[in-house]
């Protein structure tokens, strides 16, 4: 039986069941009126043989109490109300002004964007790299064959050191991929040469049978020696990590690093023309704008004796909101803006904004929203009219090589190496220069598609959602996702693909590969038809030498190096890979008899 106290205070419902009704009791009826009283059910029978009602028992809620929102709720409206478009850009600008700082010290040293954020704190680059945090995070240490940013070291190399900006969010002076990725990256390499140096001297030692005397005066041992004598006796292969680095991480670091030194190793990278441009080990050094640097003791970098990767944090440290004013505008400064550019940017990409930095930040917050979408559509119009499909803006990660018709060779190393060490990203030039990667002289192109159009090319597979324009017997749509969106998009048009290259590959035809960025799926998709149809070589045999051999992540890993080599922006997704191995590793058979 309730009692009248309660049911004076209670919304009485009734509904006719037949099973047992349930009553919601108040555990305390004393609780403040802005708290929700904890509730519990008694099972309740009724002996009667005649339909039963259930009696549905609830507090009465304050109006008042129902509008305030809740704490989560104002706190996302206050974070949207803090990271407008403007605070993001005036604070991208605002921390660019120190990388130029930065930069000037050591003008002589190229700067490199790690992609994607650093890429929004200056207005040029020479080069762009891609370390990720999350293979620096705690106990998730990794060293990523599938990045291994070989053309940095390479550039590095070339010009005695490079700078790496990048920036991370409140809370933090360095993010992860500073901290601890990059440390890991120049510890393993600089180990990978050790050892690659030391195999060519023994090598040279056994092979010829002579003292180290004749070889210095033989001319076949000199290659050898070249690079051998160049490198010093102490060359450093010690983990340089940041102070506030724990011990114990350090310790369990230093645990893996032949682990990975071995893989690197064994993936088949080009360490040799690597070891023949480095004549100093690398090491990282690390700058933030807490960092102290006297002006008139600024050292010479070719004094050290380590090839320097000066990291650059652009953003300032700060645990709460700064709001800063200028003599027109105020604004709240927010850590590392550039990140997570799809949550803020609009569409707008970093060349865009330099282009027109000054005139988005003298509009101010209020006319900065519609001055952004004004230059994002007239880019988009602009596109369009040149016969690009543009359906919506998107950051394009710029290609290191020069993309022409000029295709390099497999061979010629110390071309690429000129490339790299002089080209610079100009950000006002056409698209025609920096358009397509050709894969030595495997036919192969990887690009983007709003390009694709404007490609010297035979035939085109296309693998973004939208269609472009193209000639109908040289043109095949496949459209994809990432395996975010479908886990088998890729694996269900994979033969399609595969077969489109392999009929336009036997007749001698140039092939371009593209998808929206030109980093992910169309890199997993070349990866494919890289491995089931030409030999270890590189040279086109239809699809032989993948049936006779079973294709193992290890000789797919030194496939995707190779293409890494030439699509130096490449970004494929672990989902992405995991699709392309399960197409190659269960598919054989079918591959052997495709239709030419």
């Amino acid at each position: 039986m309730v009692s009248c106290g309660l049911l004076q205070r209670a919304r009485v419902q009734y509904t006719r069941h037949d099973n047992p009704f349930l009553v919601k009791f108040p555990v305390s009826l004393s609780q403040p009126p802005n708290q929700k009283p904890t509730l519990f059910r008694r099972k309740l029978t009724n002996r009667k043989t005649e339909p039963v009602l259930s009696l549905s028992l609830s507090l009465m809620e304050d109006d008042e109490d129902t509008r305030q929102l809740s704490i989560y709720r104002a706190a996302r409206t206050i974070k949207r109300r803090d990271n407008t478009l403007y605070n993001a850009l005036r604070s991208i600008y605002d921390d660019s002004v120190f990388v130029g700082e930065i930069f000037q010290l050591w003008p002589d040293l190229p700067l490199l964007a790690n992609l994607r954020c650093g890429l929004w704190y200056s207005r040029t680059f020479h080069a762009t790299c891609y370390f990720k945090s999350t293979d620096g995070h705690n106990n998730n240490w990794s060293f990523n064959t599938s990045r291994l940013n070989l053309h940095v070291a390479q550039l590095a190399g070339q010009k005695g050191g490079c700078f790496i900006v990048d920036a991370t969010r409140r809370g933090k002076r360095f993010p992860d991929s500073m901290s601890k990725t990059i440390p890991i990256w120049t510890c393993v390499l600089n180990r990978s040469i050790q050892n690659h140096r030391e195999r060519m001297r023994q090598s040279a030692l056994v092979n010829d049978g002579l003292s180290l005397e004749n070889h210095k005066e033989s001319s076949t041992c000199d290659e050898y020696y070249g690079d051998t004598r160049q490198m010093p006796i102490d060359w450093d292969c010690s983990l340089h990590l940041p102070l506030w680095v724990s011990g114990t991480e350090r310790a369990s670091i230093e645990k893996r690093l032949e682990e990975w030194t071995q893989q690197l190793d064994a993936s088949g990278a080009d360490i040799s023309s690597l070891a023949s441009c480095l004549k100093k080990p690398l090491r990282p050094l690390w700058i933030s704008q807490k960092t102290v640097i006297w002006l008139n003791e600024v050292p010479d970098h070719e004094s050290w004796d380590f090839t320097p990767i000066i990291l650059v944090s652009a953003s300032s440290l700060s645990g709460v909101v700064q709001h800063r004013i200028s003599s027109e505008f105020s604004w709240n400064y927010i850590p590392g803006a550039g990140d997570d550019e799809e949550s803020w940017a609009r569409g707008l990409t970093p060349s865009l904004f330099w282009n027109c930095a000054y005139d988005i930040i003298n509009a101010g917050p209020e006319m900065c929203n519609q001055m952004v979408a004004d230059i994002v559509e007239k880019d988009r119009v602009y596109r369009a009219r040149r016969g690009q499909d543009v359906p919506q803006v998107t950051v394009k990660a710029p290609n290191l090589l020069p993309s022409s018709d000029h295709r390099l060779r497999d061979n010629d190393e110390s071309q690429l190496a000129v490339d790299l060490a002089n080209f610079n990203i100009d950000r006002n030039s056409s698209d025609e220069d920096c358009v397509i990667s050709w894969l030595g002289l495997t036919n192969l192109a990887v690009g983007t598609s709003q390009n694709a159009g404007v490609s010297k090319v035979d035939c085109i597979l296309n693998c973004d959602k939208e269609s472009i324009s193209a000639d109908p017997k040289a043109y095949l749509h496949l459209p994809m996702v990432t395996s975010k969106f479908d886990r088998f998009s890729l694996l269900n048009n994979l033969p399609s693909a595969v077969n489109f290259a392999k009929l336009n590959l036997s007749q001698g035809k140039t092939l371009l590969i593209c998808c929206d960025n030109g980093e992910d799926i169309s890199v997993c998709i070349c990866l494919a038809i890289l491995t089931a149809l030409f030999d270890e070589e590189g040279t086109f045999d239809g699809g032989n030498f993948f049936s006779d051999t079973c294709i193992t992540k290890l000789e797919m890993r030194r496939r995707l190096i190779t293409i890494c080599k030439y699509v130096v922006n490449a970004r494929p997704s672990r989902g992405n890979l995991k699709q392309v191995f399960n197409f190659l590793s269960s598919g054989r058979a079918g591959l052997t008899n495709m239709p030419t």
